[in-house]
């Protein structure tokens, strides 16, 4: 007899209060409740973590020195677990060699294509992979662009080579370096580099090697005259890789990015290139916009290439079914968003034929418009219908309304988190009396007195990307919400356009805070240092002692609280430091006291209970920051590197809170936020614009668009369909735009 429920007994990791819960299998469970309720202590902590522990152990102890560790998560028991994939919002990153279609593994199967069906043909699957020295442009080594001396930056054309026109280190006046230039005779050393001709010009930048003649100390040498630009080049880059990113870093200043001249950006030698399927090369198919793509393939006529035309297509089809069809298959995997990444996983799964998996999603909607949330839910219920079992953390009532099972955890935060509120249907929930029942019941309407503009900041017109020649215009002083579908230029007008013309904004985004297991909020937030000093102070020692990354560390542990138990031939295990029990500090630390705490005793604390606890102004006022961003339940000592992309925002804008008269361009704001707390995050902004600061947010959580005073909706759609500024008003205006998909959803 099949059991049909994920059963767990005394789950109790993290903020858990001994949690039993019953997870009906082959449905779609959706775990609701405010941040840091305990939503993921139970599907990642434990519900995952147990599945990765139980299937590692099935293998060889050799093959387990190769797989991820799993620890044994605090839990009595858990029953009927199936193999899980999580499938999380990390950024896919990888190199400038890793692009959506090798990421997505489309690229291989173009490239069979090509091979078997291309004329003229030229050899092998391989041979048409950027990444193959068969296939690769020769010059950029199939990366599509080069590292080139920045002209702009490395000259002061106003000045002559005797005034010291050249600006790279190690050519001033009188150096050998400069000699090399200035007593070739070739150039005239009082004229100003403005006045060269072109072909001057090109002989000091560019000219190939040749050999000359030059006086150094009063004898006279033989030399070889190069181009400035190509001798750089030479010495500084093309000698190897770890070399160039060794002068990328060092001559930063003097260094641009340039599309490769041989290939103009197409990463493949001509032979590839010429080599083409009814007038399209390689290169020409997988440059097209997706759903461009999706109407050239079928074109392809010969029915033996029909089963990899069909393979081609059907992944295609779920990336734009997912609301990718604005991307290409050159987009590079580093320039992708959290949400863009987590979507690029799924269609990867979509593609498995695998049933009875427990799929684990970490909020999916995140950066998706309301208009392709429902494009989400279908293929969260095409993964259930398959015959597997779906667990997904959301905040988006639109995903939690497809739920077969819900799971409300809370009632708060942290400490006062870890309980089941509500378990049961959809409808239940809404009679639950939960918070997250009564937010689901309420609407917010449209701010119908937005705040009166005047002046405007402007960027300049661009055409980045797939903008249409357009500029910013942001009130000042107000709060302007930029919407628009994803892919619709939001992200390009805003934060590479906007924030370049205006570098003084503070930005905030979903980027990582540069976490480690040493770096907790304490330290983040800069109240560390004023923590020690009020230990220090009270005791009269070092303040020293009170860091577990200095003085204070336990020895045995080097201040990390845990030791790495290498155990030969199975895997190495890591086990709580027996000398100092896992709180990272000497012994003789823990005698200093302040008010009767000690120093663990208050990185233990939350940031709400720290708050009662001190009474120095300065800590006061950070603790106060954290606790208005809605971070009150963390605790002062937990690790950075297990906060969500949310938290680390929220981090990074109680950093900020207390400046005046800025520009803040908060990027997605309600990413991994309760509904309850969205509210909390618009008091934040509306307290920033009240301080006289101008505050853009990128958003498309519908609470935040209407509560706004100002909206630029950008579109109509993704990629080469958007770009084009369709509205620039107060909220209420914007129901009238007929073209705004935007406004249709408000």
């Amino acid at each position: 007899m099949k059991q049909d429920f994920i059963e767990i007994r005394n789950a109790r990791e993290n903020n858990l209060k001994n949690v039993d819960l019953r997870i009906p299998k082959g449905k779609i469970t959706i775990f609701t409740g405010v941040s840091g309720s305990g939503k993921s202590s139970i599907v990642f902590d434990t519900i995952a973590q147990e599945a990765g522990r139980q299937l590692n152990e099935t293998f060889s102890s050799f093959a387990r020195q190769f797989l991820p560790k799993y620890g044994r998560p605090e839990v009595d028991e858990i029953h009927n677990l199936s193999t899980a994939i999580v499938v999380d919002q990390k950024r896919l990153g990888g190199n400038a060699r890793s692009t959506l279609g090798t990421a997505t593994d489309i690229n291989p199967l173009f490239r069979i294509l090509f091979s078997r069906f291309a004329e003229p043909q030229i050899g092998y699957a391989n041979a048409y992979s950027f990444n193959d020295p068969i296939g690769m442009c020769p010059t950029c080594e199939g990366i599509g662009s080069n590292i080139a001396l920045n002209t702009e930056t490395a000259f002061d054309m106003d000045k002559s080579l005797n005034e010291g026109a050249i600006l790279l280190p190690g050519f001033a006046p009188g150096t050998w370096q400069w000699k090399a230039y200035a007593e070739t005779g070739y150039f005239d050393n009082d004229k100003k580099l403005k006045d060269y001709s072109e072909e001057e010009l090109d002989k000091l930048l560019y000219a190939e090697p040749e050999k000359v003649t030059v006086t150094y100390k009063g004898e006279e040498f033989n030399s070889t005259y190069e181009g400035i630009a190509v001798k750089f080049m030479r010495v500084n880059v093309k000698n190897d890789r770890e070399k160039s990113k060794q002068a990328e870093q060092k001559f930063k200043n003097f260094t641009t990015v340039k599309t490769c001249p041989t290939c103009e950006g197409a990463r493949f030698n001509e032979k590839v290139l010429s080599s083409k399927i009814n007038g399209y090369s390689i290169y020409d198919l997988t440059s097209m916009q997706l759903d461009e793509l999706i109407k050239v393939l079928p074109e392809i006529a010969d029915k033996n290439a029909k089963p990899i035309v069909d393979g081609i297509m059907e992944r295609l089809q779920n990336l734009c079914d997912i609301g990718l069809s604005y991307m290409t298959l050159t987009r590079e995997t580093p320039s992708l968003s959290g949400g863009e990444s987590q979507r690029v996983k799924m269609v990867k799964y979509l593609s498995s034929n695998l049933t009875g998996l427990l799929y684990i999603f970490d909020e999916p909607s995140t950066g998706l418009h309301p208009r392709d949330v429902y494009r989400l839910n279908e293929l969260l219920v095409k993964l259930r219908d398959r015959g597997n079992t779906v667990l997904v953390v959301e905040h988006d009532p639109d995903v939690i309304q497809i739920a077969d099972h819900i799971v409300d955890v809370g009632p708060q935060a942290g400490a006062a988190g870890g309980n089941i509120m509500y378990t049961g249907s959809y409808e239940g929930l809404l009679t639950s009396d939960t918070i997250t029942g009564n937010y689901l019941n309420r609407k917010a309407e449209i701010n119908d007195q937005p705040r009166v503009v005047s002046d405007f900041l402007e960027s300049r017109k661009s055409s980045l990307h797939n903008l249409k020649n357009v500029s910013l215009r942001v009130p000042v002083g107000v709060f302007t919400v930029v919407t628009g579908v994803a892919g619709s230029g939001k992200s390009t007008l805003v934060n590479q356009v906007f924030a370049k013309d205006y570098p003084d904004a503070i930005r905030i985004d979903q980027s990582a805070v540069h976490a480690n297991v040493r770096s907790n909020p304490a330290t983040f937030s800069d109240i560390m240092n004023a923590i020690r000093k009020v230990f220090s102070d009270e005791n009269d020692v070092k303040s020293g002692l009170f860091s577990y990354n200095s003085i204070g560390g336990c020895e045995a542990c080097g201040g990390t609280g845990s030791i790495q138990l290498n155990l030969s031939f199975m895997e190495a295990v890591e086990v709580e430091c027996t000398e100092c029990n896992g709180n990272r500090y000497k012994q003789e630390v823990l005698q200093y006291l302040y008010k009767g705490k000690n120093i663990v005793d208050v990185m233990d604390m939350s940031v709400t209970e720290a708050l009662e606890f001190f009474e120095a102004k300065d800590i006061l006022r950070k603790l106060k920051s954290l606790e208005t961003v809605g971070l009150g339940y963390l605790s002062l000592g937990q690790p950075l590197n297990t906060l969500s992309g949310g938290e680390c925002q929220r981090l990074k804008l109680a950093k900020e809170l207390n400046k005046k008269g800025n520009i803040y361009i908060l990027d997605e704001p309600t990413t991994g936020l309760h509904m309850s707390d969205v509210s909390n995050i618009l008091d934040i902004i509306n307290k920033l614009v009240k301080k006289g600061n101008t505050v853009i947010v990128i958003e498309h959580n519908l609470d935040v668009i209407r509560r706004s005073d100002w909206i630029i909706d950008l579109g109509p759609d993704g990629g080469t369909g958007g770009g084009e500024i369709l509205y620039e008003g107060p909220p209420a205006g914007i129901l009238e735009c007929e073209r705004s998909i935007t406004a249709k959803y408000l």
